[in-house]
Protein backbone atom coordinates (compact mmCIF):
# COMPACT_ATOMS: atom_id res chain seq x y z
CA UNK A 1 0.00 0.00 0.00
CA UNK A 2 1.36 3.39 -1.00
CA UNK A 3 1.85 6.04 1.66
CA UNK A 4 0.29 9.46 1.17
CA UNK A 5 2.33 12.53 2.02
CA UNK A 6 1.75 16.26 2.33
CA UNK A 7 4.32 18.89 1.37
CA UNK A 8 4.35 21.95 3.64
CA UNK A 9 6.99 24.66 3.22
CA UNK A 10 9.11 22.35 1.03
CA UNK A 11 8.96 19.61 3.67
CA UNK A 12 7.20 16.28 3.30
CA UNK A 13 5.11 14.81 6.11
CA UNK A 14 4.19 11.14 5.57
CA UNK A 15 0.75 9.89 6.56
CA UNK A 16 0.53 6.25 7.70
CA UNK A 17 -1.83 4.00 5.74
CA UNK A 18 -3.78 3.16 8.91
CA UNK A 19 -4.56 6.84 9.63
CA UNK A 20 -7.91 8.55 9.11
CA UNK A 21 -7.24 9.07 5.40
CA UNK A 22 -9.01 5.81 4.57
CA UNK A 23 -12.21 7.35 5.89
CA UNK A 24 -12.03 10.11 3.29
CA UNK A 25 -10.70 12.95 5.41
CA UNK A 26 -7.81 13.44 7.80
CA UNK A 27 -6.69 16.52 9.68
CA UNK A 28 -3.10 17.65 9.95
CA UNK A 29 -2.25 20.30 12.55
CA UNK A 30 1.07 22.08 12.28
CA UNK A 31 2.70 23.59 15.34
CA UNK A 32 4.36 26.39 13.39
CA UNK A 33 1.05 27.47 11.85
CA UNK A 34 -1.65 26.58 14.38
CA UNK A 35 -0.90 26.72 18.08
CA UNK A 36 -2.84 27.22 21.26
CA UNK A 37 -2.70 31.01 20.98
CA UNK A 38 -3.96 31.06 17.40
CA UNK A 39 -6.24 28.11 16.63
CA UNK A 40 -7.74 29.79 13.59
CA UNK A 41 -5.70 27.93 10.99
CA UNK A 42 -6.22 24.28 10.19
CA UNK A 43 -4.77 22.29 7.33
CA UNK A 44 -6.83 19.43 6.04
CA UNK A 45 -5.91 16.66 3.63
CA UNK A 46 -8.95 15.72 1.63
CA UNK A 47 -8.43 12.48 -0.22
CA UNK A 48 -11.60 10.49 -1.07
CA UNK A 49 -11.14 6.80 -0.47
CA UNK A 50 -12.32 5.89 -3.99
CA UNK A 51 -9.90 8.31 -5.72
CA UNK A 52 -6.25 7.73 -6.45
CA UNK A 53 -3.65 10.10 -4.99
CA UNK A 54 -2.16 12.89 -7.08
CA UNK A 55 0.43 11.89 -9.64
CA UNK A 56 3.14 13.28 -7.37
CA UNK A 57 1.74 11.47 -4.35
CA UNK A 58 0.54 14.65 -2.64
CA UNK A 59 -2.91 15.45 -1.31
CA UNK A 60 -4.86 18.70 -1.57
CA UNK A 61 -4.34 21.28 1.17
CA UNK A 62 -7.37 23.29 2.22
CA UNK A 63 -7.16 26.20 4.65
CA UNK A 64 -10.00 26.24 7.15
CA UNK A 65 -10.78 29.06 9.58
CA UNK A 66 -13.19 29.55 12.40
CA UNK A 67 -16.15 31.93 12.33
CA UNK A 68 -16.13 34.89 14.69
CA UNK A 69 -19.38 33.57 16.17
CA UNK A 70 -22.63 31.88 15.32
CA UNK A 71 -24.81 33.67 12.79
CA UNK A 72 -28.19 33.38 11.12
CA UNK A 73 -29.68 33.03 7.66
CA UNK A 74 -32.13 35.46 6.11
CA UNK A 75 -33.91 36.42 2.91
CA UNK A 76 -33.04 39.53 0.92
CA UNK A 77 -36.13 41.73 0.52
CA UNK A 78 -34.64 44.68 -1.36
CA UNK A 79 -32.98 48.08 -0.84
CA UNK A 80 -34.24 51.41 0.43
CA UNK A 81 -33.07 54.72 1.87
CA UNK A 82 -32.76 55.11 5.62
CA UNK A 83 -32.57 58.44 7.43
CA UNK A 84 -30.29 58.46 10.45
CA UNK A 85 -31.15 60.59 13.52
CA UNK A 86 -28.75 63.32 12.34
CA UNK A 87 -30.58 63.58 9.01
CA UNK A 88 -28.01 61.71 6.90
CA UNK A 89 -29.52 59.36 4.33
CA UNK A 90 -27.80 56.01 3.77
CA UNK A 91 -28.65 53.14 1.39
CA UNK A 92 -29.59 49.98 3.26
CA UNK A 93 -30.49 46.41 2.36
CA UNK A 94 -33.57 45.03 4.09
CA UNK A 95 -33.19 41.41 5.19
CA UNK A 96 -36.24 39.47 6.40
CA UNK A 97 -36.37 36.24 8.35
CA UNK A 98 -38.72 33.37 7.68
CA UNK A 99 -39.42 30.55 10.10
CA UNK A 100 -36.23 28.76 11.08
CA UNK A 101 -32.74 29.61 12.34
CA UNK A 102 -32.89 26.59 14.61
CA UNK A 103 -29.89 24.57 15.80
CA UNK A 104 -30.21 21.20 14.08
CA UNK A 105 -26.88 19.59 15.05
CA UNK A 106 -23.86 20.16 17.28
CA UNK A 107 -20.58 18.85 15.91
CA UNK A 108 -17.66 18.28 18.25
CA UNK A 109 -14.08 17.12 17.87
CA UNK A 110 -14.98 13.82 19.50
CA UNK A 111 -17.68 12.95 16.95
CA UNK A 112 -16.77 14.89 13.78
CA UNK A 113 -13.20 16.11 14.28
CA UNK A 114 -14.14 19.79 14.62
CA UNK A 115 -16.56 22.03 16.51
CA UNK A 116 -19.48 23.55 14.64
CA UNK A 117 -23.10 24.54 15.04
CA UNK A 118 -25.44 23.51 12.23
CA UNK A 119 -28.38 25.86 11.69
CA UNK A 120 -31.55 25.24 9.68
CA UNK A 121 -33.65 27.89 7.96
CA UNK A 122 -36.92 28.34 6.01
CA UNK A 123 -39.68 25.91 6.80
CA UNK A 124 -41.03 23.80 3.93
CA UNK A 125 -43.54 20.99 3.51
CA UNK A 126 -42.48 17.46 4.28
CA UNK A 127 -42.74 16.31 0.67
CA UNK A 128 -40.14 18.90 -0.35
CA UNK A 129 -37.40 16.99 1.51
CA UNK A 130 -36.04 13.49 1.16
CA UNK A 131 -36.47 10.89 3.87
CA UNK A 132 -32.79 11.11 4.98
CA UNK A 133 -33.18 14.88 5.34
CA UNK A 134 -36.39 14.47 7.32
CA UNK A 135 -34.79 11.85 9.53
CA UNK A 136 -31.83 14.12 10.24
CA UNK A 137 -34.16 16.91 11.43
CA UNK A 138 -36.46 14.57 13.37
CA UNK A 139 -33.54 13.43 15.53
CA UNK A 140 -33.64 16.75 17.37
CA UNK A 141 -37.36 17.35 16.90
CA UNK A 142 -36.87 20.21 14.44
CA UNK A 143 -39.37 21.28 11.80
CA UNK A 144 -38.67 20.52 8.10
CA UNK A 145 -36.33 23.22 6.77
CA UNK A 146 -34.87 23.88 3.36
CA UNK A 147 -31.39 25.20 4.14
CA UNK A 148 -28.70 23.85 6.47
CA UNK A 149 -25.41 25.65 7.12
CA UNK A 150 -22.59 25.32 9.63
CA UNK A 151 -20.74 27.87 11.71
CA UNK A 152 -17.30 26.64 12.81
CA UNK A 153 -16.56 27.67 16.38
CA UNK A 154 -13.80 27.11 18.87
CA UNK A 155 -16.35 25.73 21.34
CA UNK A 156 -20.04 24.81 21.09
CA UNK A 157 -20.73 25.37 24.79
CA UNK A 158 -23.99 27.19 25.43
CA UNK A 159 -25.81 25.71 22.44
CA UNK A 160 -28.27 22.83 22.45
CA UNK A 161 -30.22 21.00 19.71
CA UNK A 162 -33.51 22.54 18.57
CA UNK A 163 -32.47 25.89 20.08
CA UNK A 164 -33.95 28.89 18.34
CA UNK A 165 -31.52 31.67 17.40
CA UNK A 166 -33.00 35.16 17.73
CA UNK A 167 -31.49 37.97 15.69
CA UNK A 168 -31.84 40.62 18.39
CA UNK A 169 -29.98 38.39 20.86
CA UNK A 170 -27.06 37.69 18.51
CA UNK A 171 -26.67 41.13 16.90
CA UNK A 172 -27.14 44.68 18.08
CA UNK A 173 -27.54 47.93 16.17
CA UNK A 174 -24.11 49.19 15.18
CA UNK A 175 -22.51 45.75 14.95
CA UNK A 176 -20.48 44.79 11.87
CA UNK A 177 -21.36 41.61 9.99
CA UNK A 178 -20.13 39.56 7.04
CA UNK A 179 -22.89 38.82 4.52
CA UNK A 180 -22.55 35.93 2.06
CA UNK A 181 -24.81 35.15 -0.87
CA UNK A 182 -25.01 34.16 -4.52
CA UNK A 183 -24.60 36.99 -7.00
CA UNK A 184 -27.10 37.63 -9.78
CA UNK A 185 -26.38 35.38 -12.77
CA UNK A 186 -25.95 37.29 -16.04
CA UNK A 187 -25.23 34.41 -18.40
CA UNK A 188 -22.50 34.39 -21.05
CA UNK A 189 -21.14 37.92 -21.47
CA UNK A 190 -18.41 39.57 -23.51
CA UNK A 191 -15.27 41.29 -22.37
CA UNK A 192 -16.80 44.77 -22.26
CA UNK A 193 -19.49 43.90 -19.74
CA UNK A 194 -17.58 41.19 -17.89
CA UNK A 195 -14.19 42.92 -17.52
CA UNK A 196 -14.98 46.57 -18.33
CA UNK A 197 -12.99 46.54 -21.58
CA UNK A 198 -13.23 49.53 -23.94
CA UNK A 199 -14.76 49.09 -27.38
CA UNK A 200 -13.05 49.97 -30.62
CA UNK A 201 -14.01 52.80 -33.02
CA UNK A 202 -17.41 52.41 -34.65
CA UNK A 203 -16.60 54.35 -37.87
CA UNK A 204 -13.86 55.04 -40.43
CA UNK A 205 -13.71 51.45 -41.64
CA UNK A 206 -12.90 49.88 -38.29
CA UNK A 207 -13.84 46.21 -38.01
CA UNK A 208 -13.00 45.90 -34.32
CA UNK A 209 -16.00 47.14 -32.33
CA UNK A 210 -16.73 44.92 -29.33
CA UNK A 211 -14.36 42.09 -30.22
CA UNK A 212 -11.78 40.96 -27.69
CA UNK A 213 -8.76 41.47 -29.96
CA UNK A 214 -5.42 39.70 -29.74
CA UNK A 215 -5.07 37.18 -26.92
CA UNK A 216 -1.38 36.38 -27.33
CA UNK A 217 1.55 35.96 -29.73
CA UNK A 218 1.66 32.98 -32.06
CA UNK A 219 5.30 31.87 -31.97
CA UNK A 220 6.18 32.88 -28.42
CA UNK A 221 4.65 31.67 -26.13
CA UNK A 222 2.54 29.76 -28.64
CA UNK A 223 -0.44 29.44 -26.32
CA UNK A 224 -2.92 31.54 -24.40
CA UNK A 225 -1.87 32.30 -20.83
CA UNK A 226 -4.03 30.74 -18.16
CA UNK A 227 -6.30 33.29 -16.49
CA UNK A 228 -6.62 35.51 -19.54
CA UNK A 229 -9.64 37.83 -19.29
CA UNK A 230 -12.02 36.61 -21.97
CA UNK A 231 -15.76 36.30 -22.57
CA UNK A 232 -17.50 33.73 -20.38
CA UNK A 233 -20.11 33.02 -17.74
CA UNK A 234 -20.70 36.05 -15.52
CA UNK A 235 -22.30 36.11 -12.09
CA UNK A 236 -24.03 33.29 -10.25
CA UNK A 237 -21.11 32.78 -7.86
CA UNK A 238 -20.82 32.93 -4.08
CA UNK A 239 -19.52 36.22 -2.72
CA UNK A 240 -18.96 37.67 0.74
CA UNK A 241 -19.21 41.36 1.62
CA UNK A 242 -17.27 42.05 4.79
CA UNK A 243 -17.76 44.53 7.64
CA UNK A 244 -21.21 45.86 6.84
CA UNK A 245 -22.89 47.85 9.60
CA UNK A 246 -26.30 46.95 11.03
CA UNK A 247 -28.27 50.21 10.96
CA UNK A 248 -31.56 49.07 12.49
CA UNK A 249 -33.23 45.94 13.89
CA UNK A 250 -37.04 46.00 13.71
CA UNK A 251 -38.57 43.25 15.84
CA UNK A 252 -42.14 44.16 14.86
CA UNK A 253 -41.48 43.64 11.15
CA UNK A 254 -38.83 40.97 11.84
CA UNK A 255 -36.31 42.63 9.53
CA UNK A 256 -32.74 43.89 9.75
CA UNK A 257 -31.42 46.88 7.81
CA UNK A 258 -27.77 46.55 6.74
CA UNK A 259 -25.86 49.50 5.31
CA UNK A 260 -24.77 48.97 1.71
CA UNK A 261 -25.47 46.35 -0.92
CA UNK A 262 -25.28 42.58 -0.52
CA UNK A 263 -25.02 39.81 -3.14
CA UNK A 264 -28.06 38.46 -4.93
CA UNK A 265 -31.50 39.66 -5.90
CA UNK A 266 -34.64 39.95 -3.74
CA UNK A 267 -35.66 36.52 -2.49
CA UNK A 268 -32.13 35.10 -2.34
CA UNK A 269 -30.70 33.36 0.70
CA UNK A 270 -28.16 35.31 2.76
CA UNK A 271 -25.76 34.13 5.45
CA UNK A 272 -25.13 36.74 8.13
CA UNK A 273 -22.24 36.15 10.55
CA UNK A 274 -20.30 38.41 12.94
CA UNK A 275 -17.52 40.24 11.11
CA UNK A 276 -13.97 39.05 11.65
CA UNK A 277 -12.07 41.98 13.14
CA UNK A 278 -8.37 41.55 13.91
CA UNK A 279 -7.61 42.27 17.54
CA UNK A 280 -11.23 41.97 18.63
CA UNK A 281 -12.40 38.47 17.78
CA UNK A 282 -9.32 37.34 15.84
CA UNK A 283 -5.82 37.29 17.40
CA UNK A 284 -3.35 39.78 15.92
CA UNK A 285 -0.86 36.97 15.27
Amino acid sequence: MSTLSVSICRGTVPIPPNSQSHRGLSALKCSFISNNSNPLLLLRLQQPCHCKPHSKGKGMLVRMSYDAGVGVMGTKLGMMSFFEPNGKVVPVTVVGFKEGNVVTQLKTEATDGYNAVQVGYRRVRDRKLTKPELGHLQKVGAIPMRHLQEFRLVSVDGFEPNQRLLVDEIFKEGDFVDVSGTTIGKGFQGGIKRHNFKRGPMTHGSKSHRALGSIGAGTTPGHVYKGKKMPGRMGGTKRKIRKLKIVKIDNDLNVVMIKGAVPGKPGNLLRIAPAKIVGKNIPKE
